[in-house]
């Protein structure tokens, strides 16, 4: 299973990219102010990396083993799924699940705010 070192690596290396810890030591990665990922405490003192899906993922992963509605803010009715446990996914799968949820997010921006990332 992917590190929380790895996590950050792979992060950090999304272009402008931020990132900040906080809700009780979580590593939180925004674009643009927004959240796409998040690496926490997950049961047993595992780490549980969470991020945003479409609505399809979310059907598709929601039922898989080691996957879940993240809580809080699937309770929200928003899209995230959050991995805690094993199977889960492998390591290539979940960078690229971060990926399409870093991608979700920036699609979701304004015009402008897409604009200001584009121009570094």
């Amino acid at each position: 299973m992917l590190t929380r070192d790895a996590f950050n690596a792979y992060c950090a290396a999304l272009p402008r990219t931020t990132h900040v810890v906080q809700w009780g030591g979580a590593d939180v990665w925004k674009v643009a102010g927004k959240v796409f990922a998040i690496c926490g405490w997950g049961e047993g003192g595992a780490d549980a990396f969470t991020f945003k899906v479409t609505p399809l993922a979310f059907e598709v992963l929601s039922d898989q083993p080691g996957l879940r509605p993240a809580p809080y803010l699937a309770s929200r009715g928003l899209k995230w799924i959050q991995m805690f446990g094993a199977p889960g996914l492998g390591d290539a799968a979940l960078r690229d699940h971060l990926a399409a949820s870093y991608d979700l997010v920036v699609a979701g921006l304004s015009r402008k705010a897409r604009s200001m990332l584009e121009q570094g």
